[in-house]
């Protein structure tokens, strides 16, 4: 009987060590934010459907998704069926009642997040995998790759550092030796040399008058043409390229991304001056595009500088980025500016820019007629003074510039001048800049 108690006790033990540990394991399954899915898929999935409104790891539009899943669960009980409902249709999540999803719209000013009905549980799945483990950025695996050098380098060992320079030194020292040498031998020599009398300059000017004339007078002409070159380029600074105080690559903005110079130089268009964009221009755009994730790079440039320098368009406009708001706390950014002419000289953005575009890009063979004057600046990385901007550079674009004569006000204002034209010239005779006033001084200058 005292045999069977133990057995029993033995055994009901045992039973009761496996119920607790499949309990335990129950508990770890139901409690699992792993979902099966695939974090490349996801990637792309993220990229063109959620980037837009949401970053990994800040608030953007709308809330950080970086390990979504895990704080939901940690901070709310929900889990994975609830972020289905949630990425489907919040709107009828909200519209059922759910006290969480309610709370998410309100926080963030009340702004609806588009439904992705078409997303399969699948899809849904394989952006939440990513969210939780996201690859790890390129640069991350380039600092480790550093690290491991900068560890090499340093256990170079001492004594071999040592021993060289003790080398080099001794090397050095009997170079030394035998240079001197050789200086006590030449010595003798050169005091012999010094001995022997020679011819003086004013002797040898004297024999060979007509020579010295001849080259004072050709070196005197290369002064003064010198001098000249000097004097015509002064205010000429074709290649000014001033290092800014944010980097603003052209090459990205108007050449990759294929933004219209007008849309920031406004005034172009309508004014003298083409004009410096404010920050709130820039922030129409980097409102939301917090870091660069473009495939272009330029050389010696990588991703995460152009994010740093995004930081001081924000400090300019007094942003805050995390809370995305506003402080009031505003910086103006100094802009250095390149193309800047004489105060003698009047130029008027607007009348080449709307009256003589067509002109100019037919005749200069642009497709903007902005890179007439400044050059193909969609493929610089940062902006120089393409041209010389001397008043011959612009005498000449008047003289080969043909007036648009499909204009209508063209076409009927200038009709008698350009009859004229065909009867002295033919009837393929065409008008161009400087028939109608364009080397008139007063036009530039009064």
């Amino acid at each position: 009987m005292v045999y069977w108690e133990k057995f029993n006790r033995k055994y009901i033990a045992a039973l009761f060590l496996i119920v607790a540990f499949s309990w335990m394991q129950a508990q770890d399954a139901g409690s699992s934010t792993e979902i099966s899915g695939d974090a490349a898929n996801g990637e792309k999935l993220f990229n063109q459907h959620c980037a837009a409104c949401h970053k990994l790891d800040a608030k953007l539009i709308g809330p950080e998704l970086g390990g979504m899943l895990e704080r939901l669960q940690a901070d709310q009980g929900l889990g994975r069926d609830w972020l289905h409902k949630w990425i489907r249709n919040n709107e009828q999540l909200r519209n059922a009642g759910d006290e969480y999803a309610i709370q998410i719209y309100e926080e963030y000013n009340k702004i609806p997040m588009l439904p992705f009905e078409q997303l399969s549980e699948q899809e849904i799945d394989d952006i939440i995998v990513y969210t939780s483990a996201p690859p790890a950025p390129k640069e991350e695996a380039k600092a480790e790759t550093t690290a491991v050098a900068q560890a090499d380098q340093d256990s170079f060992p001492l004594g071999a550092l040592i021993i060289g320079f003790a080398v080099l030194a001794s090397l050095l020292i009997w170079i030394l030796f035998r240079v001197n040498s050789l200086v006590k031998l030449t010595r003798d020599d050169a005091d012999e040399l010094q001995k022997e009398e020679a011819q003086s300059f004013g002797e040898v000017f004297e024999k060979n008058k007509n020579l010295a004339y001849g080259l004072l007078g050709v070196l005197s002409l290369l002064v003064l043409y010198g001098l000249w070159q000097f004097m015509i380029g002064i205010g000429v600074d074709q290649g000014y390229q001033p290092v800014q105080p944010i980097y603003f690559s052209h090459k990205i903005h108007a050449g990759q991304q294929g933004i219209d110079c007008q849309y920031c130089h406004s005034s172009a268009k309508y004014g003298k001056v083409s004009g410096i964009p404010s920050v709130s221009t820039c922030m129409n755009c980097h409102y939301q595009i917090q870091e660069y994730k473009g495939d272009y790079v330029e050389n010696g440039k990588t991703k995460a500088f152009y994010t740093e320098e995004m930081q001081k368009i924000y400090a300019a406009a007094g942003f805050d980025k995390a809370n995305l708001t506003y402080t009031g706390e505003e910086t103006p950014i100094e802009w250095i500016r390149i193309h800047n002419l004489p105060d003698f000289v009047y130029f008027n953005h607007a009348q080449h820019v709307v009256a003589g575009e067509e002109a100019i890009k037919s005749a200069k063979g642009v497709e903007q007629v902005c890179f007439a004057c400044h050059g193909q600046v969609d493929q610089m990385e940062e902006v120089k003074m393409a041209n010389e901007f001397t008043m011959g550079w612009c005498i000449e674009c008047h003289r080969e510039t043909k007036v648009d004569m499909e204009n209508e006000y063209n076409k009927e204002y200038y009709a008698q001048l350009h009859e004229k034209l065909k009867k002295e010239y033919g009837d393929e005779a065409s008008i161009t800049v400087d028939a109608i006033g364009g080397l008139e001084c007063a036009k530039c200058h009064y």
